[in-house]
């Protein structure tokens, strides 16, 4: 464990940066509870009137992207294995496609406030209820997490103090969205976001000076057998693949931007369908290089200590610490600087819950107190969705109390986020994408595809998948970090004291076979087993007939990848639904489906530049 007695320590520079970071961002939710309509309206208080810049939409669209776990735990992954996390940019790039082109004009078209509307008009009140509620229990425990997990991993190294920090973030963040609304949660996301891409340039400069530069930054990782991205291995339970990092990845994070309510909720604040897609494109954009960020962080870091490693050596007992440690050894000599950087793990978690919190009050809003009173007037809906956003804050701060309690569990909670968006993502291509779907098939898809997310996450957690490693060692510590390289590093691979390269049980059941599969394939399973579960159920019930399904609920695969197929090849390819309707109060549906017979409708831009 780190010497508590020796370790630098915050300084009381660095709490004044700190607590600044936090000022910002409360006066932020003061200015636009004071400014404009005064949040006096559910539109200006979910949906920021829907007249929003692309640039801050785009940028609070990066900063939701960034939790503070991905922060701390980006960097650490690549310090222990290596960079094959950056193809994940990839993956970003297939996920800004399909959001753009799938599944954002249905919810452009329907002009919803909640994501889960959607299920109700294509199956029952029922699905959208299961729906909201898988979202909410999703949202409750990572909100709770993302809040208390650095929290915990700063105050073992910083000296931070932990209940301070974990009530810091919750008071202030629901502070400024309740008051401040969309508005307060974008901007704040942008200052934010600034704040972590400044943290992790930082780091990545004073930790190349310290080592010699980026290129023996590349050297030292290359020799530590760190820099491999291309494995082409088709094995779906090697960790990271080219196949598990891109396609899996896609299906991961579409599940987050195509049908997430937080993210769903972010485009709709801008003007239409051509604004939010430049939005879409400058997130798509921004995540790439923050990943590229991170990941180069991590880098930076390994070339750091690659001889002698801080958990082999006792000094933190955690990989979620490794970056609280490198900032402390980096910058303790530079009062301020610490502060800043621990505001870029902090601004990640506030741009998390934030978004969250106006999420949940916007999904409970319409998907349960509009259900119970439907002709509530405007001014009480306006402050019962204030009153949600307050009260989950409330419930986000005892959760992290409850997480304080999870121990080991806190990593199994963390992957129950990731295993609950690809049956989500699952259910939405179901009604989509399949006329044929009906609600008994989209009930039994979605619990069908819970099951057995959880049931391969969970049992995972007993049964862990075999993991290569590349090596780390202690056995260079009194040459100094950064210096082992002038050792030969077959020499360095042959000692004793470093880090298996396989981690192998000593018995394992039939049945653990499939709990080896890459957390990278968790999303696309289930999306599979929804889709796979949810079309037989609904043939076997008797299917829908695509010509009752109306066309707004859908999206035509052929006409929006394939438009230049001729008339004869899509119409029958377009499974009976009649996408020859107009939508006349849709701004750019001929960019969508180009059908015959379709008229251009002149586009309305509303938006703010």
């Amino acid at each position: 464990m780190v010497d508590v007695e020796n370790a630098p320590r915050f300084s009381i520079a660095d709490y004044l940066v700190f607590i600044s970071m936090l000022i910002v961002s409360a006066g932020i939710g003061v200015y636009h509870a004071l400014t404009g309509g005064k949040q006096k309206t559910t539109n200006e208080f979910l949906l920021a009137n829907q007249n929003m810049n692309p640039i801050p939409v785009g940028c609070s669209l990066v900063a939701s992207f960034i939790s503070a776990i991905t922060f701390l735990g980006t960097p650490a992954e690549n310090y222990i294995y290596g960079p094959m996390f950056m193809l994940y940019g990839f993956s970003y790039v297939f996920t800004g496609f399909a959001t753009a082109y799938m599944f954002m004009p249905v919810f452009y078209r329907l002009n919803v406030t909640s994501a889960y509307e959607y299920l109700e008009k294509r199956f029952s009140k029922t699905v959208r209820l299961m729906g909201m509620v898988t979202f909410s229990l999703q949202m409750v425990i990572y909100m709770g997490i993302v809040i208390y997990a650095p929290s915990l991993a700063l105050n073992a190294v910083t000296g931070l103090d932990l209940w301070g920090a974990v009530f810091a973030i919750g008071i202030v963040c629901t502070f400024y969205t309740t008051i401040g609304g969309m508005k307060a949660v974008l901007w704040t996301d942008v200052f934010q976001v600034t704040v972590m891409v400044i943290g992790f340039l930082a780091i990545i400069i004073r930790g190349s000076m310290d080592v010699g530069g980026l290129d023996r930054v590349w050297n030292i990782s290359a020799e530590g057998g760190r820099i491999q991205f291309f494995d082409f291995d088709p094995d779906p339970t090697v960790r990271h693949t080219f196949w598990s990092v891109v396609i899996g990845g896609t299906f991961t994070w579409t599940a987050v931007y195509g049908v997430n309510q937080s993210q769903v909720q972010r485009y709709l604040t801008c003007g239409n369908q051509s604004v939010a897609r430049i939005a879409l494109l400058i997130s798509t954009i921004g995540m790439v290089i923050v990943v590229c960020l991170a990941c180069l962080s991590g880098l930076v870091m390994y070339a750091k200590y690659a001889g002698c490693d801080p958990m082999l050596r006792g000094d933190v007992a955690k990989s979620d610490q490794l970056i609280p440690y490198l900032v402390m050894d980096l910058f303790s000599d530079m009062p301020g600087l610490p502060g800043l950087i621990t505001s870029a793990v902090f601004s990640a978690a506030l741009s998390t819950v934030s978004s969250g919190l106006n999420s949940l009050a916007a999904v409970y809003g319409e998907d349960v107190v509009k259900l119970i009173w439907p002709n509530i007037e405007e001014r009480k809906y306006t402050m019962i969705t204030k009153a949600l956003a307050g009260f989950f804050g409330v419930v986000c701060i005892g959760m992290a109390v409850v997480a304080s309690f999870m121990g080991d569990v806190l990593q199994t909670a963390l992957s129950i986020f990731g295993m609950i968006g690809g049956p989500l993502l699952g259910l939405f291509s179901l009604g989509i994408f399949f006329p044929w779907a009906n609600t008994k098939g989209a009930i039994s898809g979605l619990l069908s595809g819970l099951v057995m997310a959880f049931w391969i996450g969970i049992g995972a957690q007993f049964y862990p998948p075999v993991v290569n490693k590349p090596p780390l060692t202690i056995d260079y510590c009194e040459f100094g970090e950064g210096n082992y390289s002038m050792y030969n590093s077959t020499d360095m691979y042959s000692t004793t004291t470093m880090i298996s390269i396989t981690d192998m049980p000593e018995e394992r059941p039939a049945v653990a076979k499939l709990y080896s599969l890459s957390y990278a394939w968790y999303s696309a399973v289930a999306w599979l087993t929804v889709l796979f579960v949810g079309l037989i159920v609904s043939f076997a019930t008797g299917p829908t007939d695509p010509a009752d399904v109306d066309p707004k609920l859908c999206c035509s695969l052929v006409d929006t990848m394939y438009c230049c197929l001729p008339e004869k090849i899509k119409k029958p390819l377009r499974c009976g639904v009649r996408y020859d309707e107009q939508f006349t109060h849709v701004d750019d549906v001929h960019d969508e489906y180009k059908v015959v017979g379709g008229k251009n409708i002149d586009s309305k831009d509303e938006t703010k530049f």
